[in-house]
């Protein structure tokens, strides 16, 4: 569902001077102009120019830095891209103030049909899995395979350390929260994520850290920061709602794509028991079940995700020869049958 709001952000050629984002060893950045909206794109130069294309989404509060460390580990096996979702890292906001799970969507179809050949590997996390899996559903032709981290599909029984989140969503407690936490250190609200995000936040490195509220203090200055957060929140909310053909299990079950899915058994914010139910629902998915992860497992553990991925990515080319109907319900990343469901990789 998109806002009714009118954009109460500034336009961002009014946007008030800050920080440079950091770019990694090995990345560049580039910014792409696309009908009403802006895009911060993060990439590698691809090893070869015949690797296959992958497109990596961030998810609520992130930005395309998420993917960095996952992205080296795929060096040379995929040409990486990370873009920031409008509103977030260095992407204003879009034109329309739409924050919805669509209006993201619809940037990240309009910067796929605008960038080079499709279909490509496309990876989510969070509301960036939401994202990529309304993608996967509404335009097929785009996606070559889908992978997904503790993707955000709607939940009945939300855990309580989720619900905080959620409620950014409503009306006025963004600023309500921005108020009672005027006096937070970016260091306090950093290690706070991280507490959430993480399944051991002592896996994180100071360096990481130091870049982490380096970026922070830096996307506190946009007047746009809290506003992009909370309508983005209310999107994923108001998609949780959503039933019929939008609904997003309904729009699962639409989706061709062969399906990596990464679900944290310490994931506070995405129930790790919603694993079984997304492997049902994605009619070609691999399961990769990681008890020790949080909801980040991409940054907690990306050689174990890319070993997946290289595996769905082997078996994808293996199958594109075969006649059958592509159904792999309940398959592991190696496309054998799992017993549980599961194929744990920690």
């Amino acid at each position: 569902m998109s806002s009714t709001e009118s954009p109460s952000a500034p336009a961002a050629s009014v946007l008030p001077r800050v920080a440079p984002v950091r770019v990694g060893e090995g990345e560049r950045l580039r910014t792409v102009g696309l009908p009403g909206i802006t895009l911060s794109v993060r990439c590698r130069p691809p090893a070869r120019e015949d690797l296959p294309r992958a497109l990596y989404v961030h998810g609520l509060g992130g930005s395309s830095q998420n993917w960095s460390e996952l992205m080296a580990e795929l060096d040379g096996v995929v040409a990486g891209e990370a873009v920031d979702l409008p509103g977030f890292g260095d992407s204003p906001p879009p034109d329309d103030g739409d924050y919805s799970i669509t209006g993201h969507a619809r940037a990240v179809i309009r910067y796929l049909d605008a960038s080079g050949p499709s279909p490509v590997h496309l990876f989510g996390n969070s509301l960036g899995g939401a994202v990529a899996t309304r993608v996967a559903a509404v335009r097929p032709d785009l996606v070559r395979t889908l992978t997904l981290v503790s993707p955000a599909l709607p939940e009945l029984r939300i855990q309580r350390s989720a619900v905080p989140t959620g409620l950014l969503g409503v009306p006025g407690i963004a600023t309500l929260f921005t108020r009672l936490t005027k006096g937070w250190t970016a260091e306090q609200r950093v290690r706070g994520v991280m507490g959430l995000c993480y399944g051991d936040p002592g896996r994180v490195t100071p360096e990481a850290f130091r870049y982490a509220v380096d970026e922070l203090e830096r996307r506190l200055q946009l007047p746009y920061f809290w506003d992009a957060m909370a309508r983005s929140a209310r999107g994923i909310v108001n998609a949780y709602t959503l039933g019929g053909q939008h609904g997003l299990w309904r729009q699962a079950e639409r989706v061709l794509a062969p399906t990596l899915l990464v679900y944290g058994g310490r994931d506070q914010l995405v129930g790790y028991r919603m694993a079984r139910k997304a492997a049902r629902a994605f009619r070609d998915s691999r399961l990769l079940s990681l008890p020790d992860a949080g909801h980040v497992a991409m940054m907690e553990y990306p050689d174990v995700v890319a070993r997946a991925f290289r595996e769905l990515l082997a078996q994808t080319r293996a199958d594109d020869g075969d006649d059958g109907d592509g159904s792999g319900d309940g398959k592991d990343s190696g496309g054998r049958e799992a017993a549980d469901g599961t194929r744990s990789g920690s």
